[in-house]
C-alpha cells in the first residue's frame, strides 16, 4: 500500500497512468498529453488504441515512461483470436503496457471458457511485456467482481482493473471487493474512471489500497496534493 506521507509531487507521479482516450483525439493532443506524462513523471501514458503508439513512443523516447495502450477498447466484445492478434501488433508498435477489456457479457452469462481463453491468449500475445485487464465493474455484481479477479490472477495477470472510464466508474465497495479477492495474490490493482471531485475520490483509493490510478485527469489530481494536505485527506510529508 501507497504510503502518502513519503511522497512529493514527482514521486506520486509513478501512481498514475495519464491518459488521452476522447474520440475526437488528434495528434497534437496525444503529444501534449505525453509531455504532461513526462512533466508529471506518470508510470505510463495511455491512448485509447494502438494507431497513436507510434507517436506515443517518439514522445516518451528516453523517458521511463510506459508505453499504453487500451485493447478491444472500450467494449471488450471480440473474440480471444481478435484480442490476442491486437495484443501482437500493439506490441509491434511498441507498447510496454497493455490493458485488455474483459468480455463483460461472457462473464455475466457464466461463459468462464471465453474468459480464461481470452485471457491466457493475451497474457502469452503480450510478449512479457505489463499487462492489466478491465472488468467493467459498473456492469457486475459483487460475485461477478469475485470471480473475474480470481480469473485476472490465476491467468498471472498483472493487474485487475476497475474500468475504462468510459462508462460508470467504481465504487469503493466494488474496489474494496477486489482488494480483499486478490489479497495473497500478485495481482496488484489499477482504478479508472474516478469520480468527481476527482482529486479527492483519487486519493481516497490509494489511501484504499490502490496500486495505480488510470485517469485522464493525472496533472489535476497530482497539483492537488498540496491542498488534500491541508484539508487533512493526505497525511503530511514526511520525506
Amino acid at each position: 500500500m501507497v504510503d502518502l506521507s513519503k511522497l512529493d509531487k514527482k514521486a506520486l507521479g509513478k501512481y498514475f497512468d495519464h491518459s488521452v482516450l476522447p474520440k475526437n483525439t488528434t495528434e497534437a493532443d496525444i503529444r501534449s498529453g505525453c509531455r504532461e506524462a513526462v512533466a508529471y513523471n506518470c508510470a505510463a501514458f495511455y491512448s485509447a488504441t494502438p494507431f497513436w503508439t507510434p507517436i506515443v513512443a517518439e514522445e516518451l523516447s528516453g523517458t521511463d515512461i510506459l508505453i499504453g495502450t487500451g485493447l478491444d477498447f472500450p467494449f471488450g466484445a471480440s473474440s480471444a483470436v481478435v484480442k490476442a492478434f491486437e495484443t501482437e501488433q500493439a506490441v509491434k508498435a511498441g507498447c510496454t503496457s497493455l490493458d485488455l477489456v474483459m468480455n463483460v457479457g461472457a462473464l455475466k452469462d457464466k461463459k468462464y471458457e471465453v474468459i480464461k481463453d481470452e485471457l491466457d491468449s493475451f497474457k502469452k500475445a503480450a510478449q512479457g511485456n505489463l499487462t492489466k485487464c478491465i472488468m467493467e465493474v459498473c456492469y457486475l455484481t459483487d460475485e461477478e467482481i469475485v470471480t473475474a479477479c480470481k480469473m485476472i490472477s490465476e491467468a498471472g495477470i498483472h493487474y485487475a482493473k476497475t474500468s475504462t472510464g468510459q462508462f460508470e466508474g467504481p465504487s469503493m465497495e466494488q474496489f474494496l471487493i477486489m482488494k480483499k479477492t486478490l489479497e495473497g495474490t500478485d495481482c496488484k490493482l489499477k482504478v479508472a474512471g474516478v469520480k468527481f471531485p476527482r482529486p479527492q475520490n483519487a486519493y481516497a483509493f490509494l489511501l484504499a489500497g490502490a496500486d495505480l490510478i488510470g485517469t485522464r485527469a493525472a496533472v489535476q489530481i497530482i497539483d492537488a496534493l498540496d491542498q488534500m494536505r491541508e484539508i487533512g485527506l493526505v497525511p503530511p510529508y514526511k520525506g
